[in-house]
């Protein structure tokens, strides 16, 4: 196995010194904050079957935090995409039949080189996505995670043996790859919602096309150039960035061309129905990770100190833009007021709003204006119907990105705060009486991806945990995402799973064979 590594290893040296487009001077050089960006990880192509491409036109990639353009990348259209849909088809057959042992070798060289480059992946999310760096460095580790953890699932693709009904017969079940895998991810994780992915999907035996979301393809990029450096076979994991503007043609191709066989998407609800109206044309399997509007629930007999301390992990977090941030905090009448007063000092005292490469910040820039203005939205919406804001509320000071950490009391259920999700921070507080009006709050919406509760009352624990209309439950817990646990939602939250045991069967297929004549 190690002479195979090493050969592998070898090959893949040899593609990138013929194929490499070394970065261009405006990427290489960029500094942000104190640190340099690691011209050794830095692509502007697309990388398609094993080499980087240009494109006929490019687009800016830009620091949300400054405005700053970090370089430009490889703008790639409908033929770039046809062309990676070829590659990774081209490559499947060899990559299918390769030995699971040998895939998940390769796998875990791609993981520790992962490990090993760290600083300077996270120097990459920070730059062009925002947020601080520890954060950024947890990122990190979080999506290399995914690649060891499917390595090690890529041995435990098991089949079975039915009995049959028959004596002159024997029924059995093949689990096989799909086939190619389009794979489209959001900004906020730039490189943890691909390796959740792309891990369970070659473990599979399925190769890749890869699009990133236009604010943050550095990191995709940069994954690619370590899988080329961990050998993995050209035309397994391709990648198609592109602007916003080729953004719909490039996702329609993955959607609709025949050769492709899964979808995976993470990102918004209205788009993922999109891409799920494209893929209906061809029947093709897809895994949907959409939009959230967790509650958050604080009930009486609460832990007030532990609700507080997870509420702040569970809102702030990427300066609330994830998936799974709490956008509605349900607090019951009791305790409200307590809850409340905390809170605020919690934030005021322990968030500090700045640039992600400062080593005191934990609240980094949105990612644009426009999710500025939508907090502001929610924000004044909620003001004109009798909220008051207990602290927060604006702009900061540092640009028109950042935002203050803002806590908003006299919420109700008619403001636009507890009805969208905001994905920022703005943490609207609603008061309530009964276990049962809190549950019918958090339940009253079309999507239903994570959901909190803090209580100590064992039988009460039960009884919400089991009602709340969500995929995934924390219970006197802020964050709840791990590798070895299923990600995915309910209602229009999506569909499927990932990661955990059950991610790499979205990448399957089962064949039933009977063998007669016996």
């Amino acid at each position: 196995m190690a002479s195979l590594l090493a050969r592998r290893a070898a090959a893949a040296a040899a593609r990138r010194r013929r194929l490499l487009l070394p970065p261009p001077a405006g990427l290489a050089a960029v500094r942000c904050g104190s640190s340099a960006l690691p011209a050794g990880l830095l692509r502007r192509g697309g990388l398609v079957g094993g080499r980087w491409v240009e494109a006929a036109a490019a687009f800016a990639v830009r620091d949300p935090a400054s405005g700053a353009e970090l370089g430009r990348v490889a703008d790639c259209g409908v033929a770039e995409a046809r062309a990676a849909v070829r590659a990774a088809h081209g490559a499947g057959a060899a990559w299918s039949r390769l030995p699971a042992k040998e895939r998940s070798a390769l796998l875990r060289q791609w993981y520790r080189l992962m490990v090993e480059s760290k600083d300077d992946l996270a120097k990459i999310i920070t730059a062009e996505n925002g947020k601080p760096l520890k954060e950024a460095q947890g990122e990190v580790l979080y999506s290399a995670s995914f690649l060891e953890w499917f390595a090690e699932e890529a041995r435990r693709v098991y089949g079975d043996v039915i009995p049959a009904s028959a004596k002159d017969r024997r029924i059995l079940v093949l689990k096989q790859p799909v086939g190619v895998a389009a794979i489209i991810t959001p900004w906020n994780f730039p490189s943890a919602m691909i390796t959740r992915k792309v891990g369970a999907a070659l473990a599979a035996g399925c190769t890749v096309v890869v699009k990133p979301a236009e604010d943050t393809p550095l990191s995709a990029l940069a994954l690619g150039e370590l899988a080329n450096q961990a050998g993995i076979p050209a035309g397994v994991y391709n990648v198609v960035p592109c602007s916003r503007q080729q953004a719909p043609a490039v996702g329609e191709v993955l959607c609709t061309d025949p050769l492709v066989a899964k979808i995976s998407f993470t990102g918004s609800t209205a788009t993922g129905k999109i891409l799920l109206k494209h893929a209906a044309g061809t029947v093709k399997r897809v895994s949907m990770e959409l939009g959230g509007h967790a509650p958050f629930i604080v009930f009486d007999s609460a832990n007030v100190d532990r609700a507080v301390a997870g509420a702040l992990a569970s809102k702030y977090r990427n300066s609330g833009q994830t998936c799974v941030c709490t956008n509605r905090f349900l607090v019951q009448k009791g305790i409200h007021d307590k809850f409340v007063e905390k809170f605020a000092k919690a934030i005021e005292s322990e968030l500090r709003v700045g640039n992600g490469f400062d080593a005191k910040t934990t609240q980094g820039p949105l990612i644009n204006e426009k999710a500025v203005e939508k907090v502001e939205r929610h924000i004044s919406d909620a003001v004109s119907q009798g909220a008051s804001i207990v602290t927060g509320g604006k702009r900061h000071s540092l640009g028109k990105n950042f935002f203050e950490p803002t806590l908003l009391s006299n919420v109700t259920t008619k403001m636009l705060c507890t009805q969208e999700e905001t994905f920022g921070p703005l943490a609207p507080v609603i008061k309530f009486e009964t276990e049962e009006e809190a549950i019918a709050i958090a339940n009253a919406s079309n999507v239903g991806l994570a959901g909190y509760f803090y209580s100590q009352d064992p039988a009460q624990i039960w009884r919400v945990a089991e009602q709340l209309e969500v995929g995934m439950v924390g219970v006197n817990e802020g964050i709840v995402s791990s590798v070895e646990s299923p990600f995915g939602g309910v209602k229009q939250s999506g569909l499927g799973r990932e990661g955990s045991k059950y991610g790499i069967d979205e990448y399957l297929e089962i064949k039933y064979v009977c063998f007669g004549g016996l």
